[in-house]
């Protein structure tokens, strides 16, 4: 029993150490590869992409033309068989909601 317990122990000890070992090796080729691609972007005069652009309002005429459009749309998905009734039901209230 004693040699069992010693041979688990020991298992153990080396799996531990293996992990720590290689959470060690894959944190600094991280870093690595981090700073060579940090030095690539400056290199290349790389600059962060452009904010997108602010939301703009939609007039509320336009928004009803919209809803109009999509319904329609809808209609002729399932007339063309694409949706069935239950689905065109679930997506006209889920237009009709927003």
């Amino acid at each position: 029993m004693p040699g069992l317990l010693r041979g688990v122990a020991r298992t153990a000890v080396i799996a531990g150490t293996a992990t720590s070992v290689s959470n060690r090796v894959s944190r600094r080729q991280a870093g690595r590869w981090a700073e060579q691609d940090a030095l690539r972007g400056q290199e290349a005069g790389y600059q962060a992409p452009p904010p997108p652009p602010a939301p703009t309002t939609v007039a509320p005429e336009d928004e009803m033309t919209n809803k109009i459009a999509q319904l329609k749309e809808l209609g002729d998905l399932r007339s063309q068989g694409v949706l069935t009734q239950s689905e065109f039901e679930a997506q006209k209230a889920r237009i009709l909601a927003t």
